[in-house]
């Protein structure tokens, strides 16, 4: 089973530390990395699931493209809305839905070009629950779109992967007094890895636990062809070839 605290993993917390790391010139380097790999056009419709708080969907609707964005946060949601208005031009439209059962209106089923899930946003649920992700993201797709996922790459991780005690932290705030620890295991024989994560923020401490499905890339092949999938492909970041130092893994699957 997956273990998973949604609402204390993105909440205000996530802004605060990651806002300032995603920052604009990040945004836009990813954005037309993801628009090179799909080979996106102005009028094309793209989903990007989960959308978080809009950073990749805003840009991609400034470069013309027709997006939907859901995720399951309103917090997320409010602030893409938010700065998809003061940027002005184009806005996607922001829906509130679980992976597992999309929140697509009338017609959308089968009309995307595309869809993007960007920044290690799949595996969040349990085996039956990421495989009805991925179904969720070919019933979304039109004959000949592509679903894009950007994740971590478990072969390389585990080669690389250096138990606890040791932990990763990541500094916010003046002088970055804040502080979030994430102490990070890997169940080999579940394929997850389990990541406790203590905040320190104002002088408050809390903790919470989240774990990642990371599926090898064999499994992962056969649930995407299983979920109507008709060609899998791997690499890594910008269309290198994927190697045991590749950290980063980009799927791209023909629908």
């Amino acid at each position: 089973m997956s273990e998973f605290d949604f609402d204390a993993a993105f909440g205000e917390n996530y802004l605060h530390f990651y806002v300032p790391l995603l920052n604009d010139e990040r945004n836009r380097a990813e954005v037309d990395e993801i628009i090179e790999t799909l080979g996106l056009k102005p009028g094309d419709r793209v989903l990007d699931a989960p959308c978080g708080h809009g950073r990749i969907s805003n840009l991609l609707a400034s470069h013309g493209m027709i997006v939907t964005g859901v995720d399951q946060s309103a917090l997320f949601l409010e602030k893409a809305a938010s700065d998809a208005a003061a940027q002005g031009g184009s806005v996607p439209q922001y829906l509130r839905g679980d992976l597992r059962d999309l929140p697509l209106e009338e017609g959308a089923a089968g009309s995307h070009d595309a869809v993007v899930c960007w920044f290690t946003s799949f595996g969040y649920f349990d085996d039956e629950g990421n495989r009805k992700v991925l179904s969720e993201f070919r019933r979304a797709l039109r004959p000949g779109g592509t679903l894009l996922i950007e994740t971590m790459h478990r072969d390389a991780f585990i080669r690389l992967f250096t138990p606890d005690p040791f932990a990763h932290v990541t500094r916010a705030g003046e002088d970055g007094k804040d502080l979030e620890i994430d102490v990070t295991t890997f169940d080999s024989e579940l394929g997850s890895l389990r990541t406790r994560r203590t905040v320190v923020r104002d002088g408050v401490v809390s903790s919470h636990v989240f774990t990642i499905r990371l599926p090898a890339l064999t499994e992962l092949r056969q649930w995407l062809r299983e979920a109507g999938f008709s060609s899998v492909a791997f690499q890594s970041r910008h269309g290198e070839a994927l190697t045991l130092e590749t950290r980063r893994l980009v799927v791209l699957a023909r629908a």
